[in-house]
């Protein structure tokens, strides 16, 4: 298969799954938000990696409660997918925690500490815009 038409392939399951999940998966983890990041099918289109990320309201970490829940529901996942998706075979579903998304709001937390401490140091100087005027002639 083509390499065009296999990225169409991902493109395409990532957007079914993504819908997919909102109906089979979220109504089980109403306080956690699901996305589906990205999905690598094989070759063979027997197999296909679909990484998810999880964001919920409160601190601690979901990604191994909506594993279970996707792992759980893989079943009714991967038959609906048949059903919306024409393939000569539906692959078999295989669920990854990808993590890039919360160190990315990591990275964006220290990046803000960082811009910090320069906000800081311009604001020392006086508050009064006259201050920096030259003096008239």
């Amino acid at each position: 298969m083509s390499v065009d038409r296999m990225t169409r392939l991902n493109a395409l399951l990532q957007r079914e799954l993504g819908q997919l999940v909102e109906v089979y998966v979220s109504p089980a983890l109403p306080h956690v938000l699901i996305t589906i990041t990205g999905v690598r099918v094989a070759s063979n289109l027997r197999e296909a990696i679909v990484f998810f990320s999880a964001y919920s309201s409160g601190t601690e970490d979901q990604s191994e409660k909506v594993l279970a829940v996707l792992l759980k529901k893989r079943a009714q996942l991967q038959s609906a997918l048949a059903n919306k998706v024409v393939l000569k075979y539906t692959p078999v579903l295989r669920f990854k925690f990808d993590a890039t998304p919360a160190r990315a709001d990591r990275v964006m937390e220290i990046l803000t500490e960082l811009q910090m401490p320069e906000q800081d140091s311009e604001n020392t100087g006086t508050d009064d815009p006259s201050a920096s005027a030259e003096p008239e002639s």
